[in-house]
């Protein structure tokens, strides 16, 4: 499971059961696209296609293709990432690493 933090543009990774990722990491928008990075980078881990949250927290799909580049650690390959949950109240992170900070106020999506 990964956490979606739209206004900070980061990511959590929560549970990793067969996924090669960080605990976290910075997110990029393009197109129709959202691409997980790695920490303080803009290499992509995922990409993440048909996701878009906007501004008005709209969402614009709720399952998609998941595309994973190669690395010397895996090869390239498809997968598939579905949305369980929109979590639209403001909570406060108790992980320093994924905040980046201490104190960050935060929303996951």
């Amino acid at each position: 499971m990964v956490w979606l933090d739209t206004g900070e543009k980061r990511w959590l990774r929560e549970s990793h059961h067969g996924v090669d990722l960080p605990t976290w990491g910075e997110t990029l928008e393009s197109d129709d696209q959202t691409v997980l990075c790695t920490p303080g980078s803009d290499r992509p881990l995922c990409t993440i296609s048909g996701l878009i949250v906007t501004r008005r927290l709209e969402i614009s799909a709720t399952q998609g293709q998941a595309i994973w580049p190669s690395s010397e650690l895996q090869t390239p390959g498809l997968g598939h990432w579905r949305l369980q949950a929109v979590d639209r109240e403001w909570i406060y992170a108790a992980d320093s690493r994924f905040a980046g900070h201490r104190e960050l106020c935060l929303r996951r999506h």
